[in-house]
């Protein structure tokens, strides 16, 4: 008999454990070979890493500086005076910095903190002294920790489990309680690793391929944690403490602080996604839009990279992995193929995996710029010509700009052009679409207004020192003076919320879709190598810390309540489950005294905004598109409060099955509402012809909702005119 049961014919499942990892924002870069790289693994993948193997890890003189320096400038800089660096302070970075290295609490018992609690009102000491031992060996008993942990699962593998028991075992730890002792944390590493045999026994691996494959695994996770350097645990730290006074402040190291250059300049290459460890897997945490991996339409925000390969080489098993070297498996020379292996965003834990085939190269600047289509939408006959602009993110290239370069990126160029030439095509309207943007540059929030409005001010700046300062366009005439509308939803912050609370604010256009994320904050750099003592001292980093809140013109501030539309949409995106609101130490919501600013009167929908929403809520009620939204997303809320799963192999076999004839449903009901043919099997989809799999990605009723509503706000508002032949003035 077997040691394990018969392996069922279902493809290749993994185990996705939702935990609060700390964000590591990576953009895969081309142009390491990656032979050498393959090597370097093969030759680590059969070594067993003991807790006497660990490095001994040290603050850098160059990390007790930056300490200290974070500390002097966030008490001279900071929008947030009333914080103190003290005990209390202190107990909550202690907790934050536990978060951090430990946020399933897998790894730490009880007892273990009970050495801890000697350091908990010492992290105010370690920031102002530069006395950093305490927190080094605090996270050194950690490494010991999850050493002995996978260890520990690895002498569990030559031992055969029985599935027939009813057990269960709990893979969302986030509310749990740290385990008392040994006995507690190794019964749930028995079932952790008694479900990771159980996830690849109903695959079609062989018992002999689940026990190399879970050793591998496991191995690869101590190799992980060997490899850990200095500069990880000076950056929890210091996320403990910077986010323990406000959410959006933060320490970069120098590789931090080089990608949030590259970030907002635009400027990098690769496969095009944004990576985060969370525990010991690799998710995605944004596609940088018309990359690569964006424009296969198969990778999605929240899928889980399970494995790499290279063309039409082995799949290299990457759960465990430290995020560089995921990044140097994925990353290869421009032309070249990867494939990856990725759980689907959402998934349980018994999901199945699906595979991808991505086509390296240089992603040109344009890929994540502002974009241009029109769409059409018909009344009585009749058919109306709408402009969309997509704005991913709000841009500049400050390097460029400070240097001179007048053809130096921003988003305000490029959204400018973009009308143009709408307007030379006769759009009967524009819908601004900032649904997704996180934000960006003040500067262009303030001067992409100054396109839609004549003059006048944008938005209210109010820094540390309570200042007020009005942030204005002063620049006469606009760009386009046609009906307008802007699209948002529950990601759409910071600099998105300024460009849609001053729309609103001026009744220039609509705004429609969800509540905006809640984000008034105003971040700025200082670059600490300003204040190194010596030249031979390494690289400090960056602080970025809040200096200043934003309001909108009618002194009402975005931070927490956000942006409201006038007409709100149904969204698969819970405002309970994302916000502002949801993190901790954020600022409160306040106003100050609004500035003067004139509304524009021909566009000021507040007469007839209410006809407007019924006419909306009609057609939403009516639509198959919106009852399947709503229908997934009471679907993903019951998944979402699921924190265990099953033991018992019958069990989880039943649930796979009945959650497959769920997902194919699902998936035949949205094929239906976008006129393609049903299929009988989830794995054939992925067959099918290229123009297929892009029709079936193009499914947004909000974006076709958001047509029917501009014209009925054309149509309803005012006299309907032409809007090519308006006189439009430059901005």
């Amino acid at each position: 008999m077997s040691k394990f049961s018969k392996i069922s014919k279902s493809p290749a499942s993994r185990l996705w454990l939702s935990t609060l990892g700390g964000l590591l924002l990576i953009f895969s870069v081309a142009g390491i070979a990656n032979n050498e790289i393959n090597d370097r693994a093969k030759a680590l993948s059969d070594s067993i890493i003991n807790v006497s193997d660990l490095p001994v890890l040290q603050p850098k003189p160059s990390q007790k500086r930056a300490a200290k320096l974070v500390s002097e400038l966030v008490y001279l800089y900071h929008y947030r005076r009333d914080f103190k660096f003290d005990d209390e302070f202190s107990k909550s970075a202690f907790d934050a910095f536990l978060k951090e290295i430990d946020p399933a609490k897998i790894y730490l018992t009880q007892e273990d903190l009970k050495q801890f609690a000697k350091n908990k009102t010492r992290f105010d000491d370690m920031v102002f002294d530069g006395d950093l031992e305490p927190v080094y060996n605090m996270f050194d008993l950690y490494r010991q920790r999850w050493v002995e942990r996978y260890q520990y699962s690895l002498s569990l593998l030559d031992k055969p489990f029985d599935f027939t028991l009813k057990e269960s075992y709990d893979y969302d730890r986030e509310e749990s309680d740290y385990a008392k002792d040994l006995e507690e944390i190794n019964e749930l590493w028995r079932k952790k690793t008694k479900n990771d045999v159980l996830s690849l026994i109903l695959t079609k691996k062989t018992d002999v391929e689940v026990i190399e494959l879970l050793k591998k695994r496991y191995k690869t996770a101590l190799r992980r944690i060997s490899q850990t350097e200095s500069t990880d645990v000076f950056r929890y730290f210091m996320d403990a403490v910077t986010q323990t006074i406000e959410p959006h402040t933060s320490y970069f190291t120098p590789r931090t602080a080089q990608n949030f250059n590259i970030d907002m300049a635009l400027s990098l290459e690769g496969i095009g996604a944004v990576l985060q460890t969370e525990d010991v897997y690799t998710k995605v945490v944004r596609l940088v839009e018309g990359g690569p991996a964006d424009r296969s339409s198969k990778i999605a925000k929240d899928d889980v990279i399970v494995a790499v390969g290279q063309d039409d080489g082995a799949m290299e098993d990457v759960i465990g992995w430290r995020l560089d070297d995921v990044v140097d498996l994925i990353r290869g020379k421009s032309g070249s193929k990867v494939r990856l292996e990725l759980l689907p965003a959402g998934a349980s834990p018994d999901a199945e995996s699906k595979k991808v085939t991505i086509i390296r190269e240089k992603i040109k600047l344009e890929d994540q710029e502002a974009k241009s289509k029109i769409i059409e939408v018909k009344n009585n006959g009749e058919v109306e010509h709408f402009g969309v602009i997509t704005l991913p993110k709000f841009y500049i290239d400050f390097e460029a700009l400070s240097q001179g370069d007048p053809d130096y990126k921003s988003t305000t160029r490029d959204v400018k052009i973009l009308i143009e030439e709408l307007k030379k095509k006769n759009i009967d309207g524009i819908i601004m679409d900032l649904r997704n943007n996180g934000g960006g540059s003040l500067r262009e929030a303030t001067s992409l207004t100054g396109l839609f409005i004549d003059s006048g001010p944008v938005v209210l700046e109010r820094d540390y020192k309570n200042k007020i300062q009005v942030l204005a366009d002063t620049d006469a005439g606009t760009s386009y003076d046609g009906p307008l509308m802007v699209l948002v939803n529950r990601f759409s912050a910071s600099a998105s919320e300024i460009f849609a609370g001053a729309i609103q604010d001026y009744g220039r256009g609509l705004i429609v879709g969800g509540t905006t994320y809640g984000k008034g904050t105003i971040q700025q750099l200082q670059d600490l190598d300003r204040w190194k003592r010596s030249t031979d001292m390494q690289t400090l980093g960056q602080l970025k810390y809040t200096g200043a809140r934003f309001y909108r013109i009618s002194g009402e501030s975005t931070q927490i309540k956000g942006v409201e539309p006038d007409i709100s949409l149904p969204s698969s995106i819970s405002n309970t489950d994302y916000g502002e609101s949801l993190l901790e130490h954020t600022l409160p919501w306040d106003t100050i005294p609004a500035t003067k600013y004139q509304k524009t009167a021909e566009f000021d929908s507040s007469a007839f905004i209410d006809q407007l929403r019924k006419l909306d809520e009609t057609r939403v009620a009516h639509d198959p598109a919106f009852n399947f939204l709503k229908k997934e997303s009471e679907e993903f809320a019951i998944l979402r409060k699921k924190t265990s799963i099953s033991l018992n192999k019958e069990e989880r076999i039943q649930e796979r099955d009945a959650n497959k004839i769920k997902d194919l449903d699902r998936i035949n009901q949205r094929r239906k509402i976008q006129g393609l043919a049903t299929v009988t099997d989830i794995d054939k989809i992925e067959d099918e012809q290229n123009d297929s799999a892009s029709k079936e990605n193009d499914f947004d009723p909000g974006l076709t909702e958001a047509g029917f509503i501009l014209k009925d706000y054309i149509h309803i508002g005012f006299k309907r005119k032409n809007i090519a032949s308006v006189q439009y003035k430059a901005g």
